[in-house]
């Protein structure tokens, strides 16, 4: 098997090969169908994935809607706290914190959890849609023919060095079989015209055109090469005077934005709050909700159509995806969820020899131990009568504090 530059993301590269063969098997379907388009390869593909994703998202959601609700607890322990700053507060607050999830049933790495799984994915994702020739197999059967053509490769290699493009040169490297099925895949509309029209290619100038008819007509996507990026084809539509693609250019930037700001719309929002700290972090989040579509449609109008159409239907996906899952965490009793984590959290200590309420009990007890140590320390200075001469821990200073003691009850 031909193995091209395939993600070499660690963790993420094993994903990629598995999501590869999704990629593959989704486009050989519409080859089959007799419709070969890896627009509408990448639409489906991006569904499937972010369908098989919705457990977590529910997870995500529900842990989201449970936090909302402990939200007022924890703001008024981090209040009660917020001007102390000696380690045993900080314990002291960490341990209430600790007990309202305990209340719950909640992990406090809920959320983070669910997005560490999800990350890889979806960089995995990514990597496919950027990497197609080395994930459907018959873009790069194609190209291989090209490839493997004697004397293509010299003569390639000296093309691609008069192009002098980074765009082009990047996936070129040292002009191996696999870069150069790369190379010729990325190449856009006008690097095409270039090369067909190059006198060096005319040895060559059967295999280019079957290669070319079939690469543009696989990555043509409503009059689109996705492998162009929306400000080539906007630029040079634009010196042609060509109206509609400098429509359909502008377009896969702006349906980036407004599909990424309707996305965060339908998120649950935080409620403004009066404390600091926390009102801090949901003005960053607003803050990153106003600049994340900004910079989706930067993205998507300088890199390939391809990746812009991911972005796009990925965002619609989440968008009905949030939908859906808002109407059932609607229906869903936030109580009984409560209850179910309890009992959860209590089988899982259980499974660790742990009682049931030994946690939450250690936890009160903790705090309590540091209150009393706190009431122990005052009483010895007031015992030790503030004499320093005795050092602390020693014999002399035990004997000298019952001393004191007793002393002080004779009085008495």
């Amino acid at each position: 098997m031909i193995i091209l530059t395939q993600s070499t993301m660690p963790i993420v590269k094993w994903i990629a090969v598995l999501l590869g063969y999704l990629m593959d098997g989704i486009f050989n379907l519409l080859n089959a169908v007799g419709f070969p388009n890896v627009g509408v390869a990448i639409i489906i593909f991006t569904i499937v994935i972010y369908a098989l994703m919705t457990p977590l998202q529910v997870k995500q959601q529900r842990f989201s809607k449970l936090q909302a609700i402990m939200s007022p607890e924890i703001k008024k322990i981090q209040e009660k706290y917020k001007n102390k700053k000696d380690q045993d507060s900080m314990q002291r607050q960490n341990e209430e914190i600790q007990a309202v999830y305990q209340k719950y049933g909640v992990n406090a790495a809920g959320s983070c959890v669910q997005l560490l799984i999800q990350m890889p994915v979806l960089f995995a994702l990514y990597q496919v849609i950027y990497r197609i020739p080395g994930y459907i197999t018959l873009i790069r059967n194609q190209l291989s023919v090209v490839a493997e053509t004697t004397g293509f490769a010299d003569f390639f290699s000296k093309f691609v060095t008069s192009l002098n493009e980074a765009s082009v040169t990047r996936n070129f490297g040292d002009g191996t079989k696999n870069q150069i099925i790369d190379t010729l895949y990325n190449l856009n509309s006008s690097q095409w015209s270039t090369l067909l029209s190059d006198k060096g290619a005319s040895t060559f100038s059967q295999v280019l055109t079957d290669a070319h008819n079939y690469v543009g007509k696989v990555t043509s996507f409503l009059g689109l090469n996705i492998s162009d990026s929306p400000v080539v084809i906007f630029r040079s539509a634009l010196s042609a005077r060509t109206w509609l693609l400098v429509f359909a250019a502008i377009l896969i930037p702006i349906l980036a934005y407004v599909t990424q700001v309707l996305n965060f719309k339908l998120m649950p929002q935080a409620k403004d709050s009066k404390n600091a700290e926390a009102g801090s972090m949901e003005a960053q989040m607003r803050s990153m909700n106003t600049v994340m579509p900004i910079m989706s449609a930067v993205f998507c109008f300088t890199l390939p159509v391809g990746i812009g159409i991911y972005w796009i239907a990925g965002a619609v996906v989440r968008s009905i995806q949030q939908v859906i899952i808002n109407k059932h965490l609607d229906k869903e009793d936030i109580s009984a969820i409560i209850e179910k984590n309890k009992e959860k959290a209590a089988k899982k200590r259980e499974k660790q020899g742990l009682p049931a309420q030994k946690i939450t009990q250690e936890a009160n007890r903790s705090v309590r131990r540091l209150e009393i140590d706190k009431k122990v320390d005052l009483d010895k200075n007031a015992m030790t009568g503030g004499d320093a001469n005795y050092k602390p821990g020693s014999l002399a200073e035990k004997a000298n504090m019952v001393r004191r003691y007793e002393e002080s009850h004779k009085k008495k």
